[in-house]
């Protein structure tokens, strides 16, 4: 029986991944920071499936709870076969208003705590000359707005050490999957930090993301297809490095690819909210462009 470790697996992806995993095969070890509050879900999931899911601490931003999550596992189960990198956090705020504690903060735990991963688990990956890393980016990992740079930041980041990844370890035979979910229904939502004060010259910025994701939320893409998504990237054949997931996602990726830089940007500078929201529904696609249409 293969071995996952996943990252992160107190709700949301992380949860739906640990589960499905562990449907199909897998031994699983759903690792998250604080087991005896948020372990609740997936060891009762697991118990009424009678599923191979091992419960363990781990907090990516400490390296000694890394080591220590990744020895147990081994010891358990003799090796880790995948590793999946979910745990992450959200990031709102303009550039000039977002601390260098703040951004230190989302880089710890979306960029640092994944390498952190990749480099604990690695070499017995490679002696073996097989397993499978995958690191759970974003959409905003590929394109960005107002309002959402520091969590784009981080995700760009990891998009950029994937890729350089997956080159240096393909020839060991492990390979590296980037997922990037668009808007997904998790809890990462209602964690948002307040929006900024009226009277901020970036309100309308963090006015009008808020706009797009409370649309989109009408018509979510759910977990379990990221779930789904990151089994057929570890089983198929024919692997590829990035998994784009939600049609809202597809849609933005694949607008922004069409028009310039400064087009984007541009949007972005429309005066008028209505205009704005509706040159957006064009750009995310039927999931707004629906939500647009109900709420005229």
């Amino acid at each position: 029986m293969a071995v996952a470790l996943v990252t992160g697996s107190s709700t949301g992806i992380g949860l739906a991944t640990a589960l499905h995993l562990a449907r199909n095969g897998y031994e699983v070890y759903a690792t998250m920071r604080n087991p005896d509050r948020g372990g609740k879900d997936v060891v009762a999931a697991a118990a009424a499936e009678g599923l191979p899911v091992h419960v363990l601490p781990l907090d990516v931003d400490d390296a000694g709870s890394v080591s220590a999550a990744v020895d147990e596992s081994v010891g358990r189960s003799g090796r880790i076969d995948v590793l999946v990198n979910n745990a992450g956090i959200g990031a709102g705020g303009a550039i000039e208003t977002t601390s260098d504690e703040d951004l230190k903060r989302v880089f710890e735990t979306n960029f640092f705590g994944a390498l952190r991963m990749v480099r604990a688990v690695l070499p017995a990956m490679r002696e073996r000359r097989n397993g499978a890393i995958v690191n759970v980016t974003s959409q905003g990992g590929r394109v960005t707005m107002e309002a959402v740079g520091p969590y784009c930041a981080s995700k760009f980041a990891l998009e950029a050490a994937s890729e350089s990844l997956a080159m240096e370890v393909a020839p060991f035979g492990v390979r590296v999957v980037i997922i990037e979910p668009g808007v997904i229904l998790t809890p990462i939502f209602g964690k948002a930090p307040p929006p900024p004060p009226p009277d901020s010259p970036y309100a309308r910025g963090a006015r009008r993301f808020a706009m797009n994701i409370a649309a989109l939320l009408q018509a979510p893409t759910m977990p379990d297809e990221v779930a789904a998504t990151i089994l057929e990237a570890i089983t198929t054949p024919a692997p590829r490095l990035r998994y784009t997931v939600g049609s809202e996602a597809e849609s933005l990726l694949r607008s922004r690819a069409a028009i310039t830089d400064e087009e984007w940007i541009a949007i972005g500078n429309m005066e008028d909210d209505a205009e704005y929201m509706a040159r957006m529904s064009g750009i995310w696609g039927e999931k707004l462009s629906a939500r647009s249409r109900a709420t005229a």
